[in-house]
């Protein structure tokens, strides 16, 4: 399984994902589920995938290629909204022609996808792509997505992100989503790659690798622990 989650703030956006993938308790492996597109300055795209590993690879590599030069390119898209289109296409096609091959076998072959981005000229934009190609999209209302085992992570985010929290509290908001989810789902692990894209700058502001050994997050996990024991001692019935 997995875990992404995805900001759109008014500062910018910041994404999150986990590295695992579940095949059954003996197989587990490492594979990274964050891709970035980037023409420092003019547009930048980050796609963040859960689900059929051999549907989202499929996706990527052709977007990667179509990039290149073969095809309908995200690098060439006159919107994020076409961004949006071009991607659920692409991963609807490889969906339903991953199915094909695997019909009659009880195995899943769907995948979906959180993309956010900005070109320049135009506004930041974080989507949610189904399975189906079709996709919904962030608002200030709800100004996040999020795929994979998400529900362990989601009562932090909605309670303390808005469209105005700083780029500083939602990386502080998305990895203690994450410790959240880490703690009660062997499914979704170390490491951890996260990415900010600051507003209007059109490039990619922080990409780190977090590894199981990250003792800023390890300490950041245990503050965020302490915090909820004394807070829960301190409320009274």
């Amino acid at each position: 399984m997995t875990y992404c989650v995805g900001l759109l703030l008014d500062a910018g956006i910041v994404l999150l994902s986990d590295t695992r993938t579940n095949a059954g308790v003996d197989n587990i492996s490492t594979y990274r589920k964050m891709f970035t597109f980037e023409q420092p300055g003019e547009r930048v795209i980050s796609i963040m995938t859960a689900g059929s590993l051999s549907v989202t690879q499929t996706a990527i590599a052709r977007l990667t290629e179509a990039a290149e030069g073969d095809g309908p390119s995200i690098l060439e898209a006159a919107s994020m909204l076409e961004v949006a289109e071009i991607i659920g296409k692409t991963l609807s096609d490889v969906s339903r022609e991953v199915s094909q091959k695997m019909s009659g076998q009880a195995q899943s072959a769907k995948a979906s996808m959180i993309v956010a981005g900005q070109r320049r000229g135009g506004a930041m934009r974080l989507f949610l792509i189904y399975p189906e190609g079709n996709f919904i999209e962030a608002t200030p209302d709800t100004p996040y997505m999020q795929i994979g085992e998400h529900k362990y992570g989601k009562p932090l985010i909605d309670r303390v992100v808005t469209p105005q929290t700083s780029l500083d509290d939602a990386q502080k908001a998305v990895l203690l989503s994450m410790d959240s989810t880490l703690r009660s789902n062997l499914s979704v692990g170390m490491p951890l790659d996260l990415v900010v894209i600051e507003a209007d700058t059109c490039r990619v502001s922080i990409s780190r690798r977090i590894e199981a050994d990250d003792e800023t997050f390890h300490a950041m996990s245990a503050a965020w622990s302490n915090a909820l024991r004394d807070a829960f001692s301190a409320i009274t019935v």
